[in-house]
């Protein structure tokens, strides 16, 4: 289990640059579409009506359920005009708008800009903007994203709102979210390493959903044998059984959910030797030697994880390693390993928090020289509440050896994140 902090500065970053209107050949994304903006009752002046030039773009199009995508709204024409008798100076219109979710996830984004404007003439169209957002995915498959109303807030000699209605509200992007896979924490544990034929030996499974039907039962490399039982999980998801090894080819010990195991719905094999105690045949003696099985276990360097910086405002990726964790495995034995993390949301000044599905990593892994098995680092993407694979070994009928794992880790934090430290716990799991 390890800290891991981050911390929003307290400057501004530089001005996000600002679309002119777009040439003949489009800007991707960008759509037309008819808008009413309402001045004012101060201005005196009737509503405008005409086309609003606009375009949405994310900062991930293909997330996984659970993760936080920051979205862009950029409006570079607008019929809206200057609400004001005067010019209006630089940086006095503050933006904000509404953004439409529809296909495998539906609901609004609030989006706000910053005062960034150049100045404004008497009577002339309001000057371009920029809105940004988040949202969390809620659901696998094709989201779109379509513009919605949006106000233009002025603040030169009075507060004034011009109201802009959207008529109609073509597409504007589309993502693509994914399933985030939930990791197997069924595993197996044995009382005894081996025993002589038709032994009984304590099993203990755990990992299992409380009331459900567990076969116990022999492995011999990736195939079965005759020794099994059943048992059914109880209320913590743990089953305690006697299983009587008779099948002199068994190696190894399973659990399981269903008809047959699977690696989605079973457990590693944990190593298991059926000693032979036939009699040697006259004049003879048998020599016995007993490797006896070590454990699995993990080390980790270091203690809290301390994430990059980010300035105020712009967001942005905090980037920072977990710290070499070290795995042995000295069971023996078919049984690979998996190496799991789970994080916390991040939490910072006054309880605002920072979704702990916007950390993610880049797992590593490698594999001492002479070690049976290979390691296969976890594949890129977020971490979360619900875990993600750092590492892992695959079962064979060789395993073990010393791993060394390590992970570069990025925490997306998004604009205008009031600045302090935020901290979260990332767990690992080894089984």
């Amino acid at each position: 289990m390890a800290v891991l902090a981050a911390a929003t500065g307290g400057a501004l970053g530089p001005p996000a640059a600002a679309e002119g209107e777009p040439p003949a050949g489009r800007v991707p994304g960008q759509v037309d579409f008819p808008t009413q903006c309402a001045a004012p009752q101060e201005a005196g002046i009737p509503p405008a009506e005409g086309p609003t030039t606009a375009r949405i773009t994310v900062d991930d199009p293909a997330p996984r359920v659970g993760d936080t995508v920051t979205v862009t709204y950029q409006v570079t024409r607008t019929p809206a005009a200057n609400p004001v008798g005067a010019g209006l100076p630089a940086d006095v219109v503050t933006p904000t708008g509404r953004i439409l979710l529809a296909g495998a996830q539906s609901g609004e984004v609030t989006v706000v800009g910053a005062e960034r404007n150049d100045p404004v003439g008497a009577g002339e169209p309001l000057p371009p903007v920029a809105m940004t957002g988040t949202f969390t995915v809620t659901a696998p498959g094709e989201i779109t994203l379509a513009p919605g109303g949006y106000t233009l807030h002025t603040s030169h000699l009075m507060d004034l709102d011009t109201v802009c209605t959207a008529t109609r509200t073509p597409v504007s992007a589309r993502l693509t979210s994914t399933a985030l896979p939930t990791a197997n924490l069924r595993s197996v544990f044995l009382g005894a390493a081996h025993g002589r034929p038709g032994a009984a030996v304590e099993v203990t499974a755990a990992g299992f959903p409380p009331g459900t039907s567990v076969t116990l039962a022999g492995r011999a490399g990736a195939a079965g044998t005759a020794d099994r039982v059943t048992a059914t999980a109880d209320e913590r998801g743990v089953v305690l059984a006697r299983l009587p090894v008779t099948d002199r080819a068994t190696t190894g010990v399973v659990a399981y959910e269903g008809p047959a195991w699977s690696a989605g719905l079973g457990s590693g094999p944990a190593a298991y030797a059926v000693i032979d105690a036939a009699p040697p045949p006259p004049g003879t003696r048998k020599v016995t030697a007993t490797v006896e099985p070590g454990v699995l276990g993990m080390t980790q360097a270091g203690e809290d994880i301390v994430l990059g910086t980010v300035p105020y405002g712009d967001g942005g990726a905090a980037p920072g390693r977990i710290g070499t964790v070290t795995v042995k495995d000295a069971r023996g034995g078919p049984a690979g390993w998996s190496l799991t993390g789970k994080v916390t949301d991040f939490t910072g000044p006054g309880g605002v928090r920072i979704p702990g599905a916007s950390l993610s990593w880049t797992p590593s892994c490698t594999a001492a020289a002479g070690s049976p098995s290979p390691c296969t680092p976890g594949s890129a993407g977020p971490v979360g509440p619900d875990g993600a694979v750092l590492a892992s070994t695959p079962d064979a009928a060789a395993v073990g050896g010393d791993f060394t794992v390590d992970a570069a880790v990025t925490l997306q934090v998004p604009p205008y994140t009031p600045p302090g430290a935020y901290t979260a716990v990332l767990t690992l799991t080894l089984s």
